[in-house]
């Protein structure tokens, strides 16, 4: 853990930089000015020296995409490995900010810097912007020293990248760890194949909630679509409809043709035990993995990381199970 010499602010778009528009607020280049006139401002604040680097097109978060997570994995490893850099900062809309900070945690194991994203929920231009604040106060701890790793900061609290959840859409305060059980076993290795050096492929993931009603038919269509994993959303401690015996077959099905299925819980601090009821259990015979106490941020980056270096389901299926990086392991 060594103070930052030579950080990297790497701006992807976000409502920080956003200007307003006839349709309403859009990104807008030209943030690395703002950012300097507003340093001298506050010579008293203690930062790190830094460069600076646009990652276009600059996106609204809401467009973000896997294409957008292996761009920026690509970008902040050519600044550590090629330029040097010991640190990064990585600038990012509020809306997806956990999903990336999820997706580059997986993306990035392994590497040697501390890795931190952050925005705000007002434009820098606004008037009582929480996006100085947000933004000086992440290179500060850097400026301190920050352990290698990816993390997520916003409104004083650093949370790691696999933990945090956009809990609220209009507080400044809207990003915070939802505390769920984890009790995982980790990894006793990072296996080569998950080092940040790995290049991965996007990857044909789906979401799927369960609520009472959803048919076969309906399960089906998301199954059929050509998805490598599944992730479903399931009630409590991973219980779901396993008296729906076509639903289950369907399950089964997909998972012997390759389909990776895991189960996450519903709860905002819940996590999966398939053992606790039957119909916990029904989901596990047919092959659906339990994501333990992860959200749907950190088992989404997951999937994506593991199915998209090239590995096959059984290994997919291994450490999906084992902590990599805190997700599953307090």
């Amino acid at each position: 853990m060594n103070p930052s010499q030579k950080l990297l602010v790497l701006y992807t778009g976000g409502t920080i930089g956003m200007q307003a528009s006839e349709t309403g607020l859009v990104p807008a280049s030209g943030f690395e000015a703002l950012l300097r006139a507003e340093q001298a401002t506050q010579p008293q604040r203690q930062l790190p020296a830094w460069q600076f680097a646009e990652l276009q097109p600059l996106l609204d978060s809401a467009n973000m995409s896997q294409a957008s997570w292996l761009a920026m994995r690509d970008a902040i490893v050519t600044a550590v490995d090629a330029d040097g850099c010991d640190a990064v900062l990585l600038l990012h809309g509020t809306d997806t900010l956990a999903y990336s900070a999820a997706a580059l945690s997986f993306l990035l194991l392994g590497l040697p810097v501390p890795v931190i994203l952050s925005g705000s929920m007002l434009p820098a231009s606004a008037s009582a912007s929480d996006a100085w604040d947000n933004l000086f106060g992440a290179m500060q701890l850097l400026a301190v020293g920050v352990t290698p790793g990816v993390y997520l900061y916003f409104h004083g609290k650093l949370l790691p990248g696999t933990r945090a959840s956009k809990l609220n859409s209009e507080a400044l305060d809207a990003f915070s760890d939802t505390l769920r059980p984890r009790h995982g076993q980790r990894a006793a290795e990072l296996p080569a194949s998950l080092h940040y050096r790995q290049r991965r492929r996007p990857v044909a993931l789906a979401v799927q909630p369960l609520f009472p009603g959803l048919s076969a038919r309906q399960l089906g269509a998301v199954l059929d679509s050509g998805v490598e994993a599944l992730l479903l959303e399931c009630y409590g401690s991973g219980t779901g409809p396993s008296e729906n015996l076509e639903i289950i077959d369907l399950l089964r099905q997909a998972h012997r043709r390759g389909v990776v299925l895991a189960a996450i819980s519903q709860c905002p601090q819940g996590h999966v035990e398939f053992g606790v009821y039957a119909a916990g259990s029904a989901l596990a015979a047919s092959g659906v993995l339990s994501g333990g106490g992860m959200g749907r941020e950190a088992a989404l980056g997951k999937l994506f990381s593991l199915l998209g270096c090239g590995l096959g389901q059984a290994e997919v299926e291994r450490l999906f199970a084992l902590d990599l990086c805190g997700e599953m392991a307090d």
